[in-house]
């Protein structure tokens, strides 16, 4: 079973769908402690004055957003930032290839107003991995019981769902131990993101925006563009 454990993220970059392309389940880790300046909330796309961002307000009643777990945080509704990121959104990317493609799927997660971050962002991801072609299976960590410090946590987690092999980002090799992984049967694979360039409408060529942008360029043939031959 090839697992990859990452936190939900709002309409993330391609690197994050290779790895739930390359994975036979995908864990969103929504029970560990939000960042604040993170990509919980946020994500960047191109537009005709430069990249800018897209932000979901989270609550800040008290500490909330310093202390509380992704899944708890809230989305703050006191100004329409859902209508702000469609018209955004719509304005950037109108005129591309494949907009009336991937457009409306948008716009209706932008119309919905939930109530939890997680919540939102966790099954837009879902949606455009469906979008993108991919049938990995989803689970949230919150769903599995398990707790411990980062790396017990990780080892509960991988256990918890039959995992043999486990798919992770190139950041943590700073702080996974390899050997508890290997002694407890399961193999380690690193990703690495190196990623073909295409065609973008705002000249000059950014690869760290959403997946979005790619998805309005080049329609199905994005697949290609992340995982190819693989």
């Amino acid at each position: 079973m090839k697992v990859a454990i990452i936190q939900p993220s709002y309409i993330p970059w391609r690197g994050y769908f290779h790895q739930i392309q390359k994975a036979d389940l995908f864990v969103f880790y929504d029970d560990v402690q939000y960042d604040k300046h993170g990509w919980r909330n946020r994500n960047r796309i191109k537009t005709a004055n430069g990249p800018v961002w897209l932000t979901i307000p989270a609550s800040s009643k008290g500490n909330v957003v310093n202390k509380t777990l992704i899944n708890q945080i809230e989305i703050a509704w006191d100004s329409p930032w859902n209508v702000k990121h469609w018209a955004t959104i719509k304005q950037a990317y109108g005129k591309t290839p494949h907009f009336a493609e991937y457009g409306p799927l948008l716009e209706r997660f932008l119309n919905q107003r939930p109530a939890k971050l997680a919540d939102f962002t966790v099954e837009l991801t879902i949606e455009l991995a469906r979008a993108l072609g991919l049938q990995t299976r989803f689970v949230r960590s919150s769903e599995l019981g398990v707790s411990g410090d980062r790396m017990e946590r990780l080892m509960a987690t991988l256990r918890a769902v039959g995992a043999t092999h486990y798919i992770s980002g190139p950041s943590a090799q700073g702080y996974l131990d390899e050997a508890r992984l290997r002694d407890a049967g399961i193999s380690l694979e690193y990703m690495v993101y190196d990623y073909p360039e295409y065609k973008q409408l705002y000249p000059p060529y950014d690869p760290q925006v959403s997946v979005i942008d790619l998805l309005f360029m080049e329609g199905p043939r994005a697949q290609e563009l992340i995982w190819p031959n693989r």
